[in-house]
């Protein structure tokens, strides 16, 4: 059975303690206070809860006292991770002003021989930097290939030489980046499928809607083209051209995984069990299913 606590005696002081805490959110503080009427004194008398705080205080943590109140300065919640870097994916002395514009020429081949190429290369726009971690290949006369309609106004920049963006909407909710290979009027093209933060992670985690640093920030074509923040209006950009949507170069990948492409069942058998798809080994930033892929056979 619960006692109730001891009424207080006329004449008897009391210390008002006043205790701030922080709230769930950073501002303003929330005071939490009991208050209790006696019926022998008209005065009111207010109390302050107190518990222990879980957590231990760490040297660091600034505390002020005074017999009116006691403010606990609670470090502020950190701030997201470093943002990560070029140092971390390449030589520690390189910077982005050595990292060259990749040629016109660089793109000009069969797309099969530009996906792979593509792998540990840099997006950029502004300030946003993606290294490109997954690719799949889309050949002239392969039936999973939109330069199969022919050109069109809306596949005119798979025909346009290597090195040009075509963007498109897929079902209508998600647009998709993809790289022009070969020879002007080939109608061929590598789409970008994942990517790897490099730089301007917050400007990305805002574009994409979701405060994160996982991987499915960034693993699918869509997620990618969020991030860049860009629309079917930059298809037909040109990568090799400084401002915009840049294609830099970047540290080749040690090993690479290979399996079939993704979502493309609606074309021929041969075309479906192609192995045109590439990923960076050993990178998280991969999209499903990952099963599919494996290191070729030597």
């Amino acid at each position: 059975m619960n006692k109730s606590p001891p009424k207080p005696q006329t004449g008897q002081q009391f210390t008002v303690v006043q205790i701030k805490t922080l709230s769930s959110e950073s501002s303003p503080y929330s005071v939490s206070s009991f208050w209790l009427q006696t019926n022998q004194m008209k005065r009111t008398y207010r109390f302050k809860r107190v518990t222990k705080p879980k957590k231990s205080i760490q040297p660091d943590d600034s505390i002020h006292t005074s017999e009116k109140s006691i403010t606990i300065g609670a470090r502020p919640k950190s701030q997201s991770r470093p943002q990560p870097g070029i140092l971390s994916i390449s030589n520690p002395t390189l910077s982005f002003n050595e990292l060259k514009i990749l040629p016109p020429d660089f793109f000009q081949i069969d797309a099969l021989d530009l996906a792979p190429r593509l792998l540990g290369k840099l997006l950029r726009r502004d300030d946003v930097v993606l290294r490109i971690t997954e690719v799949e290949a889309y050949r002239p006369n392969d039936s999973a290939c939109h330069g199969r309609f022919g050109r069109t106004p809306r596949t005119a920049p798979v025909f346009e030489p290597g090195g040009h963006a075509y963007v498109y909407l897929c079902y209508g909710l998600h647009t998709m980046l993809n790289v022009v290979a070969d020879k002007e009027g080939v109608g061929a093209a590598v789409l970008i499928r994942s990517c790897e933060p490099v730089c301007g992670l917050e400007t990305i985690q805002q574009r994409r809607g979701q405060i994160t640093e996982k991987p499915v920030l960034l693993t699918g074509p869509g997620k990618v083209c969020q991030a860049l923040g860009i629309s079917t209006e930059w298809s037909n950009h040109s990568l090799y051209t400084p401002g915009g949507l840049e294609l830099l170069d970047g540290p080749e990948p040690e090993k690479i995984l290979v399996g079939p492409r993704v979502g493309i069942q609606y074309a021929l058998p041969d075309d479906v069990n192609a192995p045109w798809r590439f990923a960076i080994a050993g990178s998280p930033w991969i999209s499903a299913p990952k099963k599919t892929l494996t290191l070729p056979s030597s």
